[in-house]
């Protein structure tokens, strides 16, 4: 039987690097791509091959699938997992950041899916694994300009569904919680920077401390994420949606059975507990020191 070949984006870190080790020991060749040259070098090994790319430049993306055809001759899995959110007001966002995440959010996995599709569609085999967020499908404060960019992914991924299902092609779409990775914390230290000093710091504020590392919202480990990669890509007939971590299911049942207003009222009020607890564990903590 031949060996599949996958390429997961987005593998020098978090959710992308736990998908390339756990794709790896299912068997799998796995190009781990990623920007990072200094990280890539860590991802080398049997059946592991680091690639690097840049998901925004178009000259990147086709080289990166050029090497994988040359070498292999065929793509099986390919696994969109980079990706970030920089947060902040709609109105304090500067529209360079905004376009930003959309290029590499949106635009650099269907500039990916665009250059796979042929030789997918020759095999008559593969399968796409978009890696959005439950933020694909609920909303939160001050996540404007990133709920789009994961709103779109999975509108786009729906449709493309449809498109290639005729050619043996599978489409899914995993979307992850609240996930322990660097996502948490830089997300944090960027809305403080954009919205952190202004109209909207008080709100601000709460968010960050719901994201940092001292968050009081629990967060499952990136593995838990990659666990539900490995089952989407070795199933005979994946899912074309995976929930993955301990509070994605919660959060996707009540966006489906709550109105609007009933949700806006529950998002305000988590994230104005969050930022309380996390500011009277920290006035705790400076009483002990």
């Amino acid at each position: 039987m031949t060996t599949q070949v996958a390429l997961v984006t987005g593998a020098t870190s978090g959710i992308g690097e736990a998908a390339v080790r756990s794709l790896r020991d299912q068997g799998f060749t796995v190009y781990a791509a990623g920007r990072r040259r200094d990280r890539l070098t860590a991802l080398e090994g049997e059946r592991l091959i680091p690639l690097e790319l840049d998901v925004t430049d178009d000259a990147s993306c086709v080289a990166a699938i050029d090497r994988i055809i040359a070498d292999q001759g065929r793509i099986d899995v390919l696994v969109n997992s980079a990706g970030y959110g920089a947060l902040g007001a709609i109105e304090d966002t500067e529209l360079d950041e905004g376009r930003r995440q959309f290029e590499v959010n949106v635009f650099g996995p269907f500039r990916l899916i665009q250059l796979v599709l042929p030789h997918m569609r020759a095999q008559h085999s593969g399968l796409i694994i978009n890696v959005s967020s439950v933020g694909g499908k609920i909303y939160s404060l001050l996540g404007g300009w990133y709920h789009g960019t994961k709103h779109a992914l999975e509108g786009m991924s729906d449709c493309l569904r449809i498109e290639v299902a005729s050619f043996g092609i599978e489409v899914s779409i995993i979307e992850p919680g609240a996930i322990a990775t660097e996502w948490g914390p830089i997300a944090a230290e960027n809305l403080e920077r954009t919205s952190g000093g202004g109209a909207y710091a008080a709100d601000a504020h709460a968010v960050a401390a719901s994201l940092g590392p001292t968050s009081p919202i629990s967060h499952a480990p990136a593995s838990a994420v990659a666990d539900v990669i490995v089952l989407a890509a070795t199933a005979r007939k994946p899912k074309t949606r995976y929930a993955a971590g301990t509070n994605a299911k919660p959060a996707l049942w009540a966006r489906t059975i709550l109105s609007d207003r009933s949700f806006d009222a529950i998002v305000r009020r988590v994230t104005r507990q969050a930022g309380s607890k996390l500011a009277g564990r920290q006035e705790v903590e400076a009483l002990q020191t």
